[in-house]
């Protein structure tokens, strides 16, 4: 490695040191935002490279937490529109704040992400600042780049269309079980090459903000497993199948792990170890 090339590894850990304490509260507002625990953590990863690189040029620091959640908010709304999500507008419902109430509301924190998609996203990310996150008004503007009267009048709209609408069914997987079973039970048995037999020659392996590998380099990534206490069990998230990972027989699920297949072989892997607090937000149902 070049000393170039070093001294931005360094400057990049640097970083991320100091963003660590904030990084589980920006996933709870992006998860919130796109309604799925995987997308509010790309978005978080896309958000801190983007203030990474802005910090290259800057001639101070910013107010780290509000200059943050800016990026976020606006990175969000980017992914929104891009994938053609609905109910993006930020300009509307902005006016007609009668009957605010400046006390948070406990009602949006005990919602599943998927209610939150059912508002306008000016609506949405008020009440997941101000609500879910504890921001004050003013704060919750700031990061909206808009008004306190059109965050209080999102605020007003936005908790009584939560309290209308039902539970989003849960939506039906995706792929097929069989294939995590075979793939958890040879793990569970510890059959190593039992499993990296399932593994595609050109796999790819995404440790979620820590790491990428292809190809061969990814067998060796059960090494550190095979050293390890971890059960994998068969559960559904967002509509997709993902392994649950139990780490010394504790009864919840530490992280979770999602595969890419194709044809009978592992060719995405996409480990959540290193962002635990994504647990505490995925809505995780285990199958028996």
């Amino acid at each position: 490695m070049t000393d170039a090339r070093a001294a931005i590894a360094k400057a990049h850990e640097e970083f991320q040191a100091i963003v660590q304490s904030i990084r589980p509260e920006l996933h709870r507002y992006c998860a919130r935002l796109t309604g799925s625990v995987i997308e509010g953590e790309d978005i978080v990863q896309d958000t801190l490279a983007k203030a990474f690189f802005a910090l290259g040029t800057a001639h101070e620091l910013p107010p780290l937490r509000p200059w943050l959640f800016r990026i976020a908010h606006n990175t969000a709304l980017d992914f929104l529109k891009s994938h053609g999500r609905k109910l993006t507008d930020p300009r509307a419902d902005m006016t007609e704040a009668a009957g605010f109430d400046d006390a948070p509301d406990p009602f949006a924190t005990r919602l599943a992400l998927a209610r939150f998609l059912t508002l306008p996203v000016i609506q949405r990310s008020a009440v997941i600042l101000k609500d879910v996150l504890g921001h004050s008004v003013e704060e919750t503007a700031e990061t909206m780049e808009t008004t306190v009267m059109a965050v209080k009048a999102a605020l007003v709209r936005g908790r009584a269309r939560l309290r209308e609408v039902a539970d989003a069914p849960a939506p039906e997987p995706s792929i097929e079980r069989a294939e995590l079973d075979r793939y958890a039970s040879l793990f569970n048995s510890r059959d190593w090459d039992g499993v990296r037999s399932l593994i595609g020659e050109d796999c790819r392996l995404d440790l979620v903000s820590r790491s990428q590998r292809r190809g061969k380099a990814v067998g060796a990534y059960f090494g550190r497993y095979a050293a390890e206490n971890v059960t994998l069990r068969v559960a559904q998230l967002e509509g997709r199948l993902v392994l649950a990972a139990h780490v010394d027989g504790a009864a919840a699920p530490a992280y979770f792990i999602l595969l890419a297949w194709d044809a009978g072989q592992v060719v995405a892997i996409r480990d959540f170890r290193y962002v635990p607090y994504i647990a505490a937000d995925a809505e995780l149902v285990e199958l028996t």
